[in-house]
């Protein structure tokens, strides 16, 4: 059974080797937890910041924590250039993005990210980067050949579907050279020893299925165990079979940044996405979650967001403590990706013990059902609250774990008060446990509980 922050490590531990023995043959059989470092980087890490931020994320892997992504960017001499030309894109010789020397200096000579994810491994983490779908426009423009056939960048560029939102790349067609450009480069990535790709403007605005089949097909090819990422949302609820035939993550929202709500534009597509946003993408997606298939709700902007996030100025988080863990808590019982976005070089205390949190953790990794509880059926007084339940099965035994979390949706305290067989469990007492107070179990047939605004809790229930 689950406990709370003191839950023991080993057995942590060996919950996530079994989750990984389990399903030996699924790609990401766990939702995925890591670090990205779009959120407090935005275009411009270069490899002494990521191996600082590494660094510290190694001292957290026995949490669960392992990958280690570099976001956008890491292929452009000048990243803060205002044009493509200005940011000085790099490849090779085929077309294949490559990174920029003067930023990764281990890649120099043809080395690529191989002494970076080498490095990586040896902190028993996993390596990731981000790339946008396509090809660049440039490599277009000079009609580079493509590796190891007779087809040049002409024959794969489809210039009628760029991102509308970056300039950087035409979209690939759905043909074999489009095909032999993906081989190319999956194969490229493969060979630095890449275990994370997350690939953008590819599953919204506009959904490219074409691309999306050809980068999977690619990756399979190589025979790395790559997990495909696809980004940003809010990918469509009729996507939702295709995406899960060809990826383990897919964004359910636009980017997710440090606010309850924000105001959006009309054909935006929900950007920025707050939390309060995420109780309805979370709660549609639930029915698509399952063993390397995880909706994703997007990085936890928590902690310093610098020296350049990828939105707005430098910051310190601007969510509550109380945000932050109805953010966790929501995260965690939904099942979702852990990504933390935060820059792991200047942790704060509460960031710290969100991190380190073993039964949070250990919650997310293990449930074998979540779902939001239908609004319509919860007692009077649940108005503005929402209520998640989740189950953790033992396989071949009668023996189960009930979590349920509340959160209060509204701007100011509120007060809630249910039996058990309210939330749909048998009449009279239950063993019940506070996760996130650290309480010790109590027999119990109701839960009487005050939070804060955009405040939440969660119980263990035996």
């Amino acid at each position: 059974m689950l406990g709370a922050r003191c839950f023991p490590i080993a057995i942590l531990a060996a919950a996530f080797s079994l989750a990984n023995f389990c399903h030996a043959q699924t790609l990401a059989p766990t939702p995925p937890l890591g670090w990205n470092s779009w959120d407090a980087y935005g275009l411009t890490i270069d490899e002494a910041d990521y191996k600082a931020n590494v660094s510290v994320l190694a001292g957290f892997q026995r949490y669960g924590w392992k990958y280690a992504v570099v976001d956008e960017g890491w292929y452009m001499a000048n990243p803060f250039g205002k044009t493509v030309k200005e940011k000085q894109y790099l490849w090779n010789e085929n077309g294949i993005l490559i990174p920029a020397p003067d930023r990764f200096p281990t890649s120099a000579n043809g080395q690529g990210f191989k002494p970076l994810a080498d490095w990586v491994h040896v902190q028993g983490l996993k390596f990731g980067i981000h790339i946008m779908r396509g090809i660049p426009r440039q490599v277009v423009d000079t009609n580079l050949p493509i590796a190891g056939t007779s087809f040049h960048a002409e024959d794969a560029a489809d210039t009628t579907s760029p991102c509308p939102w970056d300039q950087g790349n035409w979209g690939v067609k759905d043909n074999a050279a489009g095909q032999a450009y993906y081989d190319s480069m999956m194969k490229l990535y493969a060979s630095w020893g890449l275990d994370f790709i997350k690939v953008d403007c590819i599953s919204d605005r506009p959904y490219r299925p074409t691309e999306i089949r050809q980068i999977a097909a690619a990756i399979k090819k190589t025979g790395r165990p790559i997990v495909l990422s696809l980004s940003p949302g809010p990918t469509s609820l009729k996507n939702a079979a295709e995406v899960a035939k060809y990826a383990q993550l897919w964004r359910i929202s636009d980017d997710h940044w440090d606010g309850w709500t924000f105001e959006t534009k009309p054909g935006s597509g929900g950007f920025p996405s707050g939390l309060r946003n995420a109780f309805d993408l979370l709660a549609a997606w639930s029915p698509y979650v399952n063993p390397g298939n995880w909706p994703d709700a997007d990085m936890l902007p928590w902690g310093w967001l610098g020296p350049q996030p990828g939105w707005g100025q430098p910051r310190q988080s601007r969510e509550t403590h109380d945000e932050q863990q109805t953010e966790f808590t929501l995260w965690a019982i939904a099942r979702s990706p852990l990504i933390l976005g935060a820059n792991l070089t200047k942790l704060d205390d509460f960031t710290r013990s969100l991190m380190s949190n073993q039964a949070i953790l250990l919650m997310n990794q293990s449930l074998t059902y979540s779902h939001q509880m239908d609004p319509a059926t919860l007692p009077s007084g649940f108005e503005h609250a929402r209520v998640w339940r989740g189950t953790i099965d033992s396989p071949g035994t009668r023996n189960y774990t009930e979590f349920f979390a509340f959160f209060n949706l509204d701007d100011k305290p509120i007060v809630l008060k249910a039996t058990w067989k309210q939330l749909g469990l048998h009449a009279g007492k239950h063993l019940v446990q506070n996760v996130w107070n650290d309480d010790a179990y109590k027999d119990s047939k109701e839960v009487n509980m005050t939070l804060p605004a955009h405040g939440s809790t969660l119980y263990e229930v035996k």
